[in-house]
């Protein structure tokens, strides 16, 4: 299993540097910066939010080695095909290490203060299927031509193309139709977790599988949870997780919670930096995460 980190976009821009460099340099495989304008809290709207993608593209030409997503970029206020063309660029940047990261969106805030419609929850899912197919075929085929009922493209081209094989990441829960978009269209699958809820989201993925008859072990699977760290942080973890999944514990507790994942298929955890405090705090709680708790799943 592979550790990646989660920084907060709400970071100033030389703290958001400085935990992706020390992530590059403890060995972390990825970093993760979610795409949001604002906090999901009108009350909190004077809080600043750096936009995704530029910071993606920043850290894609200033940190060498680890892997750069999206977690995730919301379909709703990102067209898929100028959204293919900047995660292209990006990648082209990084060498080849990017991944985007893409879902059908949700946050309601956000599209009330920019005039941006949400739409039903089925007509964003229609939309969303649209869209993986116009990235998709972007990124594969030398024109793409879609002929949607949101989204029409007359051979268009992607040029230049991504450098690296730019994986379609998915961020969805939902066991019918979304599961069933996953299975077609998706490199990986990203959801927050438990062991124990992940277990019960991954049926309608490996049942949409089944049903198309793909291989299961092409698909990349993530999850994230806030972790929490020390002697008490397995019970603060178990309040916080009915509000957010969770998990806490000291190093072995860790050891134990995780492996219960990996015993289930996971192939990334990702770490959001939320829980840690200030960044010398973060980056403490990095180093123990990824020399005391990471080399079990080596």
């Amino acid at each position: 299993m592979r550790f990646s980190f989660w920084i907060n976009a709400q970071l100033p821009w030389d703290e958001v540097l400085d935990l992706a460099t020390h992530a590059e340099a403890g060995g972390w495989h990825g970093v993760w910066i979610a795409d949001h304008f604002m906090p999901n809290d009108d009350d909190a709207l004077d809080q600043p939010v750096g936009e995704c993608f530029s910071l993606l593209a920043a850290l894609a030409a200033a940190v060498p080695r680890v892997r750069l997503g999206s977690l995730v970029a919301g379909n709703t206020y990102r067209h898929p095909a100028v959204l293919t063309k900047a995660a292209a660029t990006i990648d082209q940047i990084s060498g080849g290490r990017f991944v985007l990261g893409l879902g059908a969106g949700w946050q309601q805030n956000e599209h009330d203060r920019y005039g941006i419609p949400l739409g039903s929850v089925s007509e964003r899912i229609a939309w969303f299927e649209e869209a993986c197919e116009v990235v998709t075929s972007l990124r594969d085929q030398d024109r793409t031509t879609v002929t949607g009922q949101r989204y029409q493209l007359t051979d268009a081209p992607l040029v230049p193309k991504p450098t690296g094989p730019l994986p379609l990441l998915i961020g969805s829960s939902g066991q019918q139709k979304m599961a069933a978009i996953v299975a077609r269209y998706a490199d990986e699958w990203n959801t927050w977790s438990t062991p124990s809820l992940w277990r019960e989201k991954r049926v309608g993925y490996d049942r949409a599988f089944d049903e198309i008859s793909r291989d299961p072990a092409s698909l990349h699977r993530s999850t994230q949870a806030l972790v929490l760290l020390g002697p008490k942080a397995k019970a603060k973890a178990e309040e916080l997780a009915a509000i957010r999944p969770a998990i806490g514990g000291t190093a072995p507790e860790l050891i134990d919670t995780i492996g219960e994942w990996a015993e289930a298929g996971l192939d990334e955890l990702i770490v959001p930096s939320f829980t840690f405090g200030t960044v010398d705090k973060a980056k403490d709680a990095m180093d123990q995460l990824i020399t005391e708790v990471a080399p079990a799943f080596a």
